[in-house]
């Protein structure tokens, strides 16, 4: 791919990420086009139709992930490496992105269901080092994290400013990340496992 159509490329997959997490999916596909500084045109060049941009942008933003956490899994201290992933993994906003996509993907698909598992496992090791580090009580659980993760970075509703929505995200994850290092009484309610949550799912 030349440099140019690569640049393209990432500039719409970036700005496709954060209108979703904004605004939905069914954000106008010209207000992508337009916030990535490209042309309709451009758009539909790479992607014949939504449910191609919104796979692509899925994808893109669990490679992020998989990639943040097995960058952060080099930190000597376990707990620290957990925090910098869940900083990476805001920024990226894919927990903000796949809770809005649910009715509009398939993500049992299997290149997409690939993609989360490989970015789960990845994550799975944080958590499972930050445990045996004696940091991270033992029965906050993989499932714990993944959650809050997108329940901090989904946008606040209300009229405030894009940008201070995400500094307070952000404000909120450093709150969350000091919890986690304090442990504490023992946590109430289901600490579920991916299968668990899934099983769960699945009967409904």
């Amino acid at each position: 791919m030349r440099a140019d159509a690569r640049r393209n490329l990432e500039q719409l997959l970036d700005a496709a990420r954060q209108l979703v997490a904004e605004k939905g999916p069914g954000v106008a596909l010209e207000e992508i086009a337009d916030r990535a500084g490209v042309g309709i045109g451009t758009l539909y060049r790479r992607f014949p139709d939504r449910t191609a941009l919104l796979r692509a942008v899925v994808l893109d933003a669990l490679a992020r992930t998989a990639a943040a956490a097995e960058q952060a899994a080099g930190e000597s201290d376990p707990f620290e490496a957990l925090a910098g992933y869940l900083r990476a993994a805001l920024e990226t906003r894919v927990s903000a992105v796949i809770p809005q996509v649910l009715d509009a993907l398939d993500l049992d698909e299997p290149e997409l269901a690939a993609a989360r598992d490989a970015s789960a496992r990845a994550v799975e090791q944080l958590v499972a080092a930050a445990h045996e580090s004696g940091d991270l009580p033992q029965d906050v659980t993989f499932l714990d994290v993944g959650m809050m993760l997108v329940r901090i970075a989904r946008p606040l509703p209300g009229p405030l400013p894009d940008e201070t929505k995400h500094e307070l995200a952000r404000r909120h994850l450093e709150l969350f990340i000091r919890g986690l290092r304090a442990g504490g009484d023992r946590l109430a309610g289901p600490a579920l496992s991916r299968s668990e949550l899934t099983g769960l799912v699945d009967r409904r």
